[in-house]
């Protein structure tokens, strides 16, 4: 086992981090821009190191400055978290030069599920179902006309290298195909650097559905069951849970049992999701995210498996413990994520929090790092925590939910609880009925 870890991150994730760690009896490091010199996980850590001033290119992704934050504390490994490095193959490489593990994956199955052509023609290699598109690249309107009118209008044009909506453009007829392409190539070239797009088929109204899976690196891998993460706002998830009200245990079991399969013929190692799209009974894959989630406490709630720790103990070379028998659902877990925004506009509010009261009670988590005078830096992402309620039945975790968002306050800042006090009264909410365009609709309506 490791003797000490630095955790490159922040925020909540960082703390989630810090803790699992301490849970295993290691030692921690955190490090930090200047704006989260007062942040809590550096509050916490064993040691910390400022790595830099408040831009993320200067800090948080500044890889000379963590390999000299690890020379300095004698680190031994060192968790990402998610987003930043957590998915760059070339840090993992380069820590590997440096004998500092990496914990996650081996950085050419990061590289080649960073790439989304390549990922998807991986992922039909190993008998994970795609949605039907074009092999490769796109790069004039002759072969994006050619293949749309193979799989039929509408589709959609997705940055090979993209992520959160970017570079995605929907083209409804023939006429519409020119123009999408050109502008999800400008867009893609402006926000990652690579102008490369491929085209899929457009599903109208499937739902988000993800594979938690959770591999050894040694051709052992299991799944831990779904989320449906179909609430979103503009490609980013609002609201999580699982297991999905559209599935049946069959269903579960087939697709589970496809993703184990796909990473035990690739020797993926640490935790890992396969997202879908869901419509009419089939699944299409659309990425692999090689890192922790967001919303990995919704899994952790319904199967009592910590993954960060099962994340650490791989990475330190540990085979997997669990077999699939002993991957057991247990009721239904909801996350929502609490933002520092307008709850009708979405403006940005960063600021103090003035007073921080979280709700508390039997199968309710609060993964938050912020606190009663806290300042919500307006440098990186707006959130202040996520609220993850746990009950027997989809039921009683509404209920459970309604409850703790009534009692979650924060003030000196806007956030997003009005909104998901809304959500969790809503009909079509409660009956598991909404897909990927139900909040946007349902939010063009409530602003009229």
């Amino acid at each position: 086992m490791f003797d000490k870890i630095l955790i490159a991150n922040r925020g909540e994730i960082a703390l989630r981090v810090l803790r699992a760690a301490k849970e295993l009896g290691i030692a921690t490091v955190a490090v930090h821009s200047t704006a989260d010199a007062d942040a809590m996980h550096v509050r916490l850590a064993d040691e910390s190191v400022c790595i830099g001033p408040p831009p993320a290119r200067d800090s948080y992704l500044n890889i000379p400055a963590l390999l000299s934050a690890c020379e300095i504390t004698g680190a031994d490994a060192i968790h990402p978290g998610y987003g930043f490095l957590s998915e760059n193959a070339r840090f993992a490489e380069i820590l590997q030069d440096h004998d500092i593990a990496f914990i996650g994956p081996k950085a050419e199955h990061i590289r080649t599920m960073g790439d989304k052509i390549e990922a998807k023609r991986t992922a039909r290699a190993l008998g994970i179902p795609c949605v039907p598109g074009s092999d490769g690249g796109i790069t004039d309107d002759e072969t994006a006309q050619a293949v749309a009118a193979e799989i039929g209008f509408p589709v959609i044009v997705k940055a090979a290298a993209g992520g959160g909506g970017r570079g995605m453009k929907v083209a409804r007829t023939e006429a519409d195909l020119s123009d999408a392409l050109g502008t999800a190539r400008s867009e893609a070239k402006a926000a990652f650097g690579d102008d490369a797009v491929y085209i899929e088929k457009y599903l109208e109204k499937p739902r988000h559905i993800e594979i938690q899976i959770l591999g050894d690196g040694q051709g052992n891998a299991i799944h831990l069951g779904e989320r449906d993460c179909s609430l979103q706002r503009r490609h980013q998830k609002v609201w999580e849970e699982g297991p999905s009200p559209a599935l049946n245990a069959a269903q579960r079991a087939e697709i589970g049992e496809t993703c184990a399969a796909a990473m035990r013929k690739l020797g993926y190692r640490g935790v890992g999701t396969i997202e879908f799209l869901y419509e009419d009974g089939n699944f299409y894959f659309i990425e692999m995210n090689t890192r922790i989630q967001v919303e990995h406490p919704v899994t952790e709630m319904i199967t009592g498996i910590d993954l960060v720790n099962e994340q650490i103990r791989i990475a330190a070379g540990s085979p997997l413990t669990l077999s699939q028998a002993d991957v057991r659902l247990d009721g239904h877990a909801i996350e929502c994520r609490v933002n520092a925004e307008h709850p009708d506009t979405f403006r940005p509010s960063p600021g103090r929090i003035s007073y921080f009261h979280p709700p508390g009670g039997l199968g309710v988590r609060v993964d938050s790092a912020a606190y009663q005078g806290y300042t919500i830096p307006p440098n990186y992402d707006s959130l202040v925590g996520k609220l993850i309620v746990h009950g027997r039945t989809r039921t009683e975790a509404l209920m459970r939910l309604r409850r703790s968002l009534d009692e979650f306050i924060v003030d000196g800042i806007d956030t997003t609880l009005p909104l998901f006090r809304t959500l969790v009264r809503n009909t079509d909410v409660q009956n598991g009925d909404y897909d990927i365009h139900w909040l946007e609709h349902f939010l063009a309506a409530q602003n009229g």
